[in-house]
């Protein structure tokens, strides 16, 4: 075939490039890093023996901290603590009044004390001895050393009784702990993802009833080689992309929240800039999640990394 005579060299190079640009446009280039999205998930379980009265959650359902989701049969605890309750209130009736008891000895105290007083006057008159004067005063020493171990036991015999009520009161809390626990709340906000248990079914104290997860701050888990590593820090903030599939992507903005301080082997789902690398290391980034993430999603750091990274703290891993 004769080319035509304007069909120059250098024009068919400029189409050749046009060509090759044209085939690589919508190839987007190898992530600097990428994973799949998560989330904090928390396990909550039953806190009480007994019958589930009722487990209001169902799977898709939101939930809000410290909502009541389920409560636990507690009538044999609630029974005990009546019962606690009548016991310490007895002990009231075995407690002793000191003055009470101790106010015939006050009397007999002071009858011999006048008595004294009266053989003193006598004694100066000629009308009593000595001996008088020495029997009264030991009647009174008797009287009061009688008084002094009345009340020391009395005390004693009072203290035990405290000892007895405090003892009780210790197991009436433990008793409005139980109770407490019997009414079950969510310890987290989220989404319910599993639910382990119906309403009706017996729990035991640590058996899983359902599963809950932050789906609003969520997690990118992504990889990245040792070399990446130096272009990543605690606090540093990077665009996300998220894939959608067919319906495209979304971008979202993740502060790196945690970074692997061991390496580990590639995961086989995960691309990595290096192909050739087999050790990596796992990197948190921190996603406001805007109601379209979700869990197991695939979702990237594009090739060009922010470097005007961000200084705020650190989250919590």
């Amino acid at each position: 075939m004769k080319m035509p005579e304007k069909f120059t060299p250098g024009l068919l190079l400029s189409i050749l490039a046009a060509f090759a640009m044209a085939g690589c446009g919508d190839k987007e280039p190898v992530p600097f890093a990428s994973g799949v999205f998560e989330a904090t998930e928390t396990i909550v379980s039953a806190e009480a023996n007994g019958r589930l009265l009722t487990l209001t959650v169902e799977e898709g359902q939101a939930v809000t901290a410290d909502a009541v989701v389920a409560t636990i049969d507690c009538r044999q605890l609630e029974l005990q603590r009546e019962q606690l309750v009548v016991r310490i209130a007895n002990l009231d009736t075995r407690v002793t009044d000191i003055g009470t008891q101790t106010a015939a000895l006050d009397q007999q105290i002071a009858a011999a004390t006048r008595e004294r007083d009266r053989v003193v006057e006598l004694l100066k008159g000629g009308s009593a001895t000595g001996k008088n004067l020495d029997d009264i005063n030991a009647q009174i020493a008797v009287l009061k050393k009688q008084k002094a171990a009345a009340r020391q036991s009395l005390t004693t015999g009072n203290k035990v009784i405290d000892d007895e009520r405090a003892a009780m009161q210790v197991q009436l809390a433990q008793l409005d702990d139980g109770i407490a626990r019997c009414t079950l709340k969510s310890p987290i906000g989220g989404t319910v993802m599993v639910k382990y248990a119906q309403a009706g079914e017996v729990a035991a104290m640590g058996k899983a009833l359902f599963k809950v997860a932050d789906m609003e701050n969520m997690f990118l888990r992504a990889y990245v080689t040792a070399d990446q590593l130096s272009q990543v820090k605690l606090g540093q903030i990077l665009p996300v992309r998220a894939d959608f599939g067919a319906d495209g992507s979304r971008d979202y903005e993740g502060r790196v929240a945690w970074i692997a301080t061991k390496s580990e082997f590639t995961p086989k789902t995960i691309q990595t800039r290096d192909e050739r690398a087999n050790q990596v290391f796992a990197v948190k980034l921190a996603i406001k999640n805007d109601g379209f993430l979700k869990l197991g999603m695939y979702g990237y750091v594009p090739a060009k990394v922010q470097q005007d990274a961000g200084t705020a703290s650190p989250a919590h891993k």
